[in-house]
């Protein structure tokens, strides 16, 4: 009796929790079957210039006309919105993202899945394609895309990524390690048959277990991405890795380490910052090393995924900007103070973080000018301020701080990942024919690169939600649900 009574309660209390989830069609500002966006500016992913005063027809999910508003025909009975002083852009297609968020626990990190907010949170600030890479609980991943598919749950588009495929000992609590590389062939085929799409490889896998992942993954259509440390990118790129995640100095590259020891990272983070202190303060990104890593990547047709957003710290960014304030309605009183207290211990590390930034910025500036692909995603974990969708935003604007135009980041985020998915031909740019996945600003993006925090409407298949109304309802919520 006391076992039905518990679960009785369990139940009540998980649908209560259940009811505080709106129904998707609370945030829908826009559902007419025809709708123009008249007078707008317009970037539109594929890195051609800007272009002024654009008419952008969507019939029934997808766009169907874009030229000058004087020449472009808006058929009778078209929902007609004014873009006069906005932007138009394609929905950002955001390569490294999660649906969980660092825990408020002291002590051994360990992280929280946001199945509520993290969805919603990605679609209101125009991440309309996520790639999850990596998953702390991946059959909740599952059940979080089948409702968004299904239009119960606002959200992205998700193509789901594996668990992370690591070695022993593994860098985190809830991450499994690997026993030896048929292990790891299993484990790329457990996930492959229920519906996980990619794979990531994380810093302590041994080279025959990624390599064995990343030859099973190739055998069933999977791509392999990786955080790597115990493996070198050269090393990866060589077995045939499709993606590396952070770049050199974010995730450390082994091969530039005075100490490294093949097939092994390090024992614990403190040794683990040490190595990237060492790669930050003495290897230069014009450099012979970083110039063979990058024309060893091209030549294996490897992309970068640059997450520059996660690795501020310390004062950035500024207190004042509208990311921080937004960030803070949305977390929770305990992840905001998470957060402010781990900034304030890390003010003795900024001249460090930023030397890492820029360091990274110009090795990624060197990749594309060699040929590379590289990506974007926010990567909403570190130090907990980096969060879904708004981190994507800040993304953005770092690829044009770090010496990109607004022009190419928005190539960048948009249409670079849908290349990489193989999705191209239905998203990352605003063309004929293409799905109506857009993303309307208010202001002039091209000459203040901040507008990217002003979503306005977020189209996804022709139908426009509302940012500020999802923001909103999500006040106080992240790392909570």
């Amino acid at each position: 009796m006391r076992k039905f009574l518990v679960a009785i309660f369990l139940f009540a209390a998980s649908s209560a929790n259940a009811q505080q989830v709106a129904p998707a069609s609370k945030f829908i500002r826009e559902n007419a079957p025809v709708i123009a966006v008249t007078h707008v500016q317009l970037i539109d992913g594929s890195g051609a210039p800007e272009q002024a005063d654009q008419t952008i027809v969507m019939d029934h999910g997808k766009i169907v006309a874009v030229g000058p508003t004087a020449g472009t025909a808006v058929p009778a009975g078209a929902k007609v919105i004014d873009g006069k002083g906005k932007t138009l852009i394609p929905g950002i297609v955001g390569m490294h993202e999660h649906l969980f968020y660092p825990a408020t626990n002291d002590g051994e990190p360990i992280f929280i899945e946001q199945p509520f907010s993290f969805p919603q949170l990605y679609l209101a600030s125009g991440v309309t394609t996520a790639r999850t890479t990596g998953s702390i609980e991946p059959y909740t991943d599952l059940q979080v895309k089948a409702r968004v598919d299904s239009g119960r749950l606002p959200g992205p588009d998700l193509y789901l990524t594996t668990p992370y495929l690591e070695g022993a000992p593994s860098a985190f609590l809830q991450l499994h390690p690997l026993k030896d590389a048929a292990e790891a062939r299993a484990f790329v085929d457990y996930w492959h048959a229920v519906g996980i799409t990619s794979v990531k490889a994380y810093m302590n896998v041994k080279p025959d277990e990624l390599r064995a992942g990343i030859e099973e993954a190739h055998k069933l259509g999977m791509k392999v991405t990786g955080h790597l440390c115990s493996v070198g990118y050269i090393e990866a790129a060589e077995m045939g890795i499709d993606d590396l995640e952070h770049g050199p100095y974010g995730a450390p590259d082994g091969e530039l380490y005075s100490k490294k020891k093949p097939g092994v990272c390090l024992d614990d983070f403190s040794g683990y910052f040490g190595m990237l202190a060492e790669i930050i303060k003495n290897i230069d990104p014009d450099g012979p090393e970083l110039r063979k890593t990058i024309d060893t990547l091209v030549a294996h047709h490897v992309a970068v995924t640059s997450t520059l957003a996660v690795f501020e710290g310390a004062a950035r960014p500024p207190m004042n900007s509208g990311i921080m304030k937004r960030s803070h309605e949305l977390m929770s009183p305990q992840a905001w103070s998470k957060v402010m207290t781990l900034r304030a211990n890390m003010l003795d590390l900024d001249p460090l973080i930023r030397t890492w930034l820029q360091k990274e910025m110009k090795f990624e500036r060197n990749f594309v000018a060699a040929g590379g692909m590289l990506l974007a995603g926010c990567d909403p974990t570190g130090t907990g301020q980096t969060l879904a969708g708004l981190g994507d935003q800040r993304q953005v604007e770092l690829l044009v701080e770090g010496g990109f135009t607004p022009v190419e980041a928005i190539h960048i985020a948009t249409q670079n990942g849908a290349t990489f998915l193989g999705a191209a031909d239905r998203i990352g740019s605003v063309a004929p024919g293409k799905q109506a996945d857009l993303v309307l600003l208010d202001g002039d993006l091209a000459k203040d690169i901040t507008v990217i925090e002003n979503p306005e409407i977020v189209f996804k298949r022709g139908v426009g939600y509302d940012s500020n109304t999802i923001y909103e309802s999500l006040h106080g919520q992240v790392g909570l649900q």
